[in-house]
């Protein structure tokens, strides 16, 4: 069939073309998507660059045209030729050192001899490429030799060059020959022709120059037959994927290739070439994400690209569905089609398979430590006792996998994996040890199991949260009227309190995160909130006493709850990056009532009232293992107050002993800039507030370069900047009692500019 006639009626709505004849077809760029090609022989078509997402090719013909395959075998014919020719001409200087009376014949006839042995030996024993390089160093040998006998040299270097010319166009022959796919009598035929005629021609040949002597006549033969052999085996090992020769397996594939099937830069997204024959297609730079490959044969004929079917072990597990006890770690797989697939104690780690499918993969006892799962199908997956320690799954579809005995320290579920319908008895939270071979089982208790979804419940995480994260509570009520305000401000946020988790070494900090609508800027929400709380911290006792008043049938109970919250062990709330050791217990009995306007959710279970105007749910709550540095989400991004205000309770929170120091110093500024008897423009609040944000950053994180830069940058321009501020200086000191220039003069001690 004509690729014209596919196209027309692809486009009349037909779809199945199985079994037709598109041999040297062209559907370059064409729209074939879910079209189905089984059976079909498209050897020498062309879909180079085809969108062929989910179409089938399985059990059909791919390569090489006969027209083709009988040009290239004729080149191999030529090219044996060419061989013999070469052969004849090492013979010759060979036998020259049966020419006893010449002799400059003898001594190149012993040089070339020399020469050959290297090369063989050599070439056999750590291949071709270094045989030429011993080639090249004889013939500098034999160079310094040339000061004692010119003659002889020249013709021993000529010998020389001959033996490299010959040993590599005999490789390439064979090589060139297996790939073309050309049956056995004409790789025989060639070899035969070559050799015998080398054979004869070399018996004339040396009969003329040495006296027909029987002895030379014989190593002439042998010699000829002997390189032509050599060109045999390289060719032999180089297709049983020898290292030593490589290069000529590649440089024969991609010759046939040029000619053959062609799929470069085509889409082949879900495609599935089941059981086709692929010798001497061309998949380079085509989109390989879920292709099946299962009992195709002779792919290791095609030519793979840069994609993961240049690896010799991915390409046999893409064909047998078999990786059983077997190391793929460190690989780049994005894409790969494991459906199904064994992979009992396979080690993936570090591995990239983002985009990919395992789905109803046996992954028992795998190691997945670290590895990319990203956006990967693992529906139905059995992953008992999988090691998944830091992988990333993200978006990852984990519908209707087994899960039990997982070890998940570090995994990284977000708001958008698919857990529904998986099936768990119990996990770890660590990674085994010989003396613990099953740490921090949940449930703790090991002769309960997770009942069927509690699994689900437990481990999934929270909704995408508004984090208010205080470095120090100094008055709880201050944090329960900034809340407050911010509920009523911002009523079609929907705010409502998840959690509270205290945070830090000492566990003195504190982590409170508030649920929100879908839409909520969580940046402005977060730097309103701050606003508030910083200022109210600014004021004296008896400026803030009017405000709480005010408030204090809405704040009361919120506050003691903060209170609450730092004084008692942690409460239970689960980490959006890392699921730690939260398995909830029933011991924690704080009460929440009378908080008006404000949703109160996920803290420790025990009574809770609900109140004019609110709603409060009580959950079970426990212990928090979560320590300083953890990764928060939905902080400030786009508000620079709220920017700045994250960045120094993270930089507090920092294991360099300067770090506190240096935090409560950019406070100090962060304050007197915010004030409203400042004198600073909007404008330069805001530049001023950006510095300092850079210069907490380089606090975190001293050993960036970037960093270091704009931070010294940044500390030349402040002075500037906040010196235009009249009354941003008379803060400073009546507010903590030291200079504006003591400030930064410390700051740029601490970070040693």
């Amino acid at each position: 069939m004509k690729a014209s006639e596919v196209l027309r009626r692809y486009k009349d709505g037909r779809r199945d073309f199985s079994g037709e004849c598109l041999r040297g077809q062209c559907f370059k760029g064409e729209n074939l998507v879910d079209a189905d090609f089984s059976e079909a022989d498209i050897r020498g078509a062309n879909f180079t660059n085809a969108k062929l997402r989910g179409a089938k090719f399985c059990g059909i013909e791919a390569g090489l045209q006969k027209r083709w395959a009988v040009f290239l075998v004729a080149v191999s014919w030529l090219l044996s030729a060419l061989s013999g020719v070469f052969s004849l001409w090492i013979s010759v200087a060979v036998v020259l050192a049966f020419d006893t009376d010449n002799i400059a014949n003898l001594i190149a006839g012993l040089v070339s001899i020399i020469v050959l042995a290297a090369f063989f030996t050599i070439t056999i024993r750590k291949g071709l490429a270094a045989g030429f390089e011993a080639v090249a160093v004889a013939v500098g040998v034999a160079g310094a030799v040339g000061i004692i006998q010119a003659g002889a040299v020249a013709i021993a270097v000529t010998g020389a060059g001959a033996v490299a010319i010959a040993g590599a166009v005999t490789g390439a022959v064979v090589g060139a020959i297996a790939v073309t796919g050309a049956v056995a009598g004409a790789v025989t035929g060639a070899v035969a022709v070559a050799v015998t005629g080398a054979v004869a021609v070399t018996g004339a040949v040396v009969g003329a120059i040495a006296g027909a002597g029987a002895v030379a006549v014989t190593v002439a033969g042998a010699v000829t037959g002997a390189v032509a052999l050599l060109g045999v085996y390289l060719g032999w090992r180089s297709l049983k994927e020898d290292e030593k020769d490589t290069w000529i397996r590649i440089f024969a594939i991609a010759f046939a290739a040029t000619v053959g099937t062609s799929f470069r830069d085509a889409d082949l997204t879900d495609a599935d070439f089941t059981a086709a024959r692929l010798k001497s297609a061309d998949f380079r730079r085509a989109i390989l994400s879920r292709t099946c490959w299962r009992n195709t044969n002779k792919l290791d004929w095609a030519r793979p690209g840069k994609s993961y079917l240049q690896d010799n072990k991915v390409r046999e597990l893409v064909i047998t569905g078999d990786g059983q006890n077997q190391k793929y770690d460190l690989l780049d797989l994005r894409g790969i089609n494991l459906q199904g697939a064994n992979l009992v104690d396979a080690d993936f780690t570090g591995s990239v398979l983002m985009d990919g499918t395992l789905q109803g993969a046996n992954l028992t006892d795998a190691v997945l430590i670290g590895a990319d799962l990203n956006r990967t199908n693992l529906q139905d997956a059995n992953l008992s006792r999988v090691k998944l320690k830091q992988a990333q799954l993200d978006a990852t579809d984990l519908t209707g996998a087994t899960l039990t005995g997982a070890f998940i320290e570090d995994w990284g579920i977000t708001t958008t994996t698919k857990l529904n319908g998986v099936k768990c008895d119990y996990v770890f939270m660590r990674l085994p040890t010989q003396e613990d071979p099953g740490p921090r089982r949940k449930p703790d208790n090991r002769n309960k199991n997770f009942a069927e979804g509690e699994f689900v419940d437990f481990i999934a995480p929270m909704v995408l949260t508004l984090d208010l994260y205080h470095n120090q509570v100094d008055d709880p009520r201050l944090i329960a009227y900034a809340w407050q305000k911010l509920v009523e401000e911002n009523p079609e946020a929907q705010l409502e309190i998840v959690s509270m988790e205290k945070r830090g070494m000492n566990l003195d900090k504190l982590l409170m995160r508030a649920r929100t609508t879908p839409n909520a800027d969580h940046s402005r929400l977060n730097a309103e909130y701050f606003n508030t709380y910083e200022f109210l911290k600014t004021l004296p006792t008896e400026a803030v006493m009017p405000l709480l008043v005010e408030k204090d049938n809405s704040i009361r109970q919120l506050s003691e709850l903060v209170g609450a919250a730092i004084s008692r062990p942690g409460l239970y709330a689960q980490n959006f990056h890392n699921q730690g050791d939260t398995m909830p217990d029933q011991s924690s009995e704080i009460k929440i009532s009378g908080v008006t306007g404000s949703k109160i959710s996920g803290v420790a279970g025990g009574e809770s009232t609900a109140v004019a105007g609110g709603e409060s749910t009580a959950v079970a709550g426990g212990e928090s293992t979560a320590v300083a540095g953890e990764n928060l989400t939905g902080v400030a991004g786009g508000d620079i107050s709220g920017t700045v205000t994250n960045t120094i309770n993270q930089l507090s929170e920092s294991k360099s002993p300067e770090a506190p120091t240096l935090a409560d110093l950019l406070k100090k500024l962060q304050r007197a800039i915010a004030s409203q008897d400042s004198g600073l423009s909007e404008k330069d609040q805001k530049k001023a507030l950006k510095h300092l944000d850079i210069i907490g950053k380089l606090g975190i994180d001293p050993n960036n370069s970037n960093l270091q830069e704009m931070a010294e940058n940044a500390l030349d321009a402040l002075p500037t900047i906040l010196k235009r501020g009249a009354g941003l200086i008379e803060f400073i000191q009546n507010h903590f009692d030291i200079e504006l220039d003591e400030i930064l003069d410390n700051i740029q001690s601490f970070l040693n500019f």
